[in-house]
């Protein structure tokens, strides 16, 4: 049985698609005869709190689903103050040095990117020849941080580029979840060995057995993280409520906004679910017409993974994100497409769908599609010859 070590900074019980896609991983991998561990930091995202059951401890470790997982301190902080947040990346980079110090690491490491920081630490910690370092990187960064303007392009921003650079280097293979990011690092290190790894769910699809509602307003659903980048509190402020009802599940820095303006607005049908698990969230879904996927800006290198989730279930999709996750919603037919950051494109794209072409078997299509060409188990079989 062959060791590999993970090393993250999401894991469950954390939510979001960078703790599903890395657990998907661990556990694939372990069904495989691998001997998987994964080390991350205590669970705090995105509320930027340690959960209860962590807090007042150094390291905990546990076997959770036949995976060894050893969590770490962390000074947890989702502030905006850029200071608080850089602090508590390097928390958690002091903590994985402590790690590499005092065990024994197994040859074969995947470490997820970004933060571009903790990827640092673990390639220049590791980068020797008995290390086989494989690099995950779900999006590019510092180029995603200018592209939502959270970066100027400044002293800063050249550091955070050089350290971009060094990890893509040290790194013997590079998995990239979009055909962006991997023609991005190709773009810097043309020999560079790459491997598309999308971030495909891994559960068992259920059959439908309902269709879309017999409401006469449009029922359109939001989950996920009410982040920045998501730009669901300007969504609400531009989106025209004449014919639709809006759904919103999940947590994150906008939420106190979101609350605030639907108070503000009782007129408008707007209702926030808050978060709940995922297997939940799976059956909430059915009671929607469209689950809606917006960016507030195209984001280079970006394929949000609710793309392959919605479909797996059947849920059409109107995405609102430009870029290569555009590009795939028109390739597979799985629903509708606005330019992103157009809402005046938005909202007439909703007035256009007739509640009529979201029949039963537009969604067993849908789901069709999905089984066929975002397939989990074809994929890791194709990583494991990477491994």
């Amino acid at each position: 049985m062959k060791d590999i070590l993970i090393i993250t900074s999401y894991y469950p019980p954390e939510t979001g698609a960078a703790s599903n896609r890395i657990s998907h991983l661990a556990e694939g991998l372990q069904k495989h005869n691998y001997k998987v561990s994964v080390l991350t930091p205590l669970p705090n995202y995105p509320t930027g709190r340690i959960f209860e059951g962590y807090k007042g401890v150094f390291k905990k470790k546990s076997v959770e689903n036949t995976v060894s997982v050893t969590r770490l301190w962390v000074y947890a902080s989702n502030s905006k103050n850029k200071l608080l947040r850089l602090l508590s990346m390097l928390s958690y980079s002091f903590s994985l040095i402590w790690f590499f110090v005092f065990n024994k690491i197994p040859r074969t490491v995947i470490i997820q990117s970004p933060p571009l920081l903790v990827a640092f630490t673990s390639l220049l910690f590791l980068n020797s020849k008995k290390h086989k370092l494989i690099l995950n990187v779900s999006d590019l960064w510092p180029i995603a941080g200018l592209e939502l303007g959270a970066f100027k392009k400044n002293f800063s921003y050249k550091l955070l580029e050089r350290i971009e650079r060094y990890n893509y280097k040290k790194a013997n293979v590079v998995l990239g979840q979009s055909e962006e990011i991997l023609t991005h690092v190709k773009s810097l290190f043309p020999d560079k060995k790459t491997f598309l790894y999308r971030n495909f769910p891994d559960f068992k699809a259920p059959e439908i057995i309902k269709g879309p509602s017999n409401n006469k307003k449009l029922k359109l659903v939001y989950a996920g993280l009410l982040g920045v980048a998501q730009g669901i509190y300007k969504l609400l402020d531009n989106l025209d409520f004449t014919n639709i009802e809006f759904h919103i599940y999940g947590n994150g820095a906008e939420r106190e906004l979101i609350e605030a303006f639907i108070l503000k607005n009782p007129e408008l049908s707007i209702h926030y679910h808050r978060e709940v698990t995922r297997k939940e969230l799976h059956k909430e879904l059915y009671k929607y017409d469209i689950a809606i996927i917006p960016l507030l800006n195209r984001i280079y290198g970006s394929v949000p993974s609710k793309i392959f989730e919605y479909t797996r279930l059947g849920i059409p999709i109107l995405y609102f994100g430009g870029g290569e996750g555009e590009t795939i919603i028109e390739k597979y037919n799985l629903g509708w497409v606005a330019e992103a950051g157009n809402y005046l494109e938005l909202n007439s794209k909703i007035y256009s769908i007739n509640k009529e072409n979201l029949s039963f078997s537009f969604r067993k299509t849908i789901q069709k599609t999905a089984l066929q060409n975002f397939d989990f188990q074809k994929q890791l079989s194709a990583l494991l010859k990477q491994l």
